[in-house]
């Protein structure tokens, strides 16, 4: 079986894009990133991209009439790159019902929170707020309901005492680092299916998987 072939959106600096390039650098993964792509022009990923010899590619927002014009513009862009399988890494627009079915259980994402709980944005000063004591970040198939679909994998994050949301933002990115190649590992490698609305991770992957509930 082939290298999944992986295009990456971003909007940013695309930290977790950065990971997600940086576990494809190793020989043994089982997924190649054909691309890197922006909706913004100066999204610093894609310099990080460029430098790695990886297609830095931008699809401008502003420069399509209708979102349905942008999407379709993206979804070209990636199949002439040659990918099969999409991961989100701060891609700053909400996509539509017909671009998440275009790339149905091949578009994830990963969010900064113990899904379900503390979907959308603000999620460390929510947490915060509310006095939890774990908290953390999912990887998760896309639905067209916002921070909703299939959890391949999570991993959890001590809320300690004297935490600020930037404190707690910043333990809980580098669990993100960790997560999100992991859990595209595990995709290509077959090991997480989505099997109805629920992702079943392989028997022996498990122990794998768990070992990342405790990143601090």
């Amino acid at each position: 079986m082939g290298k999944l072939q992986v295009g990456i959106l971003i909007s940013g600096r695309g930290s977790n894009m950065a990971a997600l390039v940086e576990a494809a650098r190793d020989p043994a993964f089982p997924a190649e990133i054909r691309c890197v792509l922006s909706n913004r022009p100066d999204a610093g990923g894609l310099d990080f991209a460029r430098e790695r010899g990886i297609p830095a590619v931008t699809v401008d927002h502003k420069a399509h009439a209708s979102k349905a014009e942008f999407e379709a513009a993206v979804t070209d862009a990636l199949i002439a790159r040659g990918v099969d399988f999409v991961c989100l890494a701060g891609f700053m627009r909400i996509v539509s019902p017909a671009f998440i079915e275009r790339w149905h259980d091949r578009l994830i994402n990963i969010h900064p929170s113990l899904l379900p709980a503390y979907r959308g944005l603000h999620t460390h000063e929510r947490a915060l707020a509310d006095g939890v004591k774990l908290t953390g970040c999912t990887v998760h198939f896309v639905r067209p309901e916002m921070d909703v679909g299939p959890i391949v994998a999570q991993a959890a994050v001590p809320v300690v005492a004297g935490d600020t949301p930037d404190s707690l933002a910043a333990r809980v990115l580098t669990a993100e680092h960790r997560l999100y190649p992991l859990a595209l590992r595990l995709i290509a490698e077959g090991k997480a299916k989505v099997v109805g609305e629920s992702v079943e991770i392989a028997s022996d992957a498990v122990d794998e998987t768990a070992r990342l509930f405790s990143a601090a």
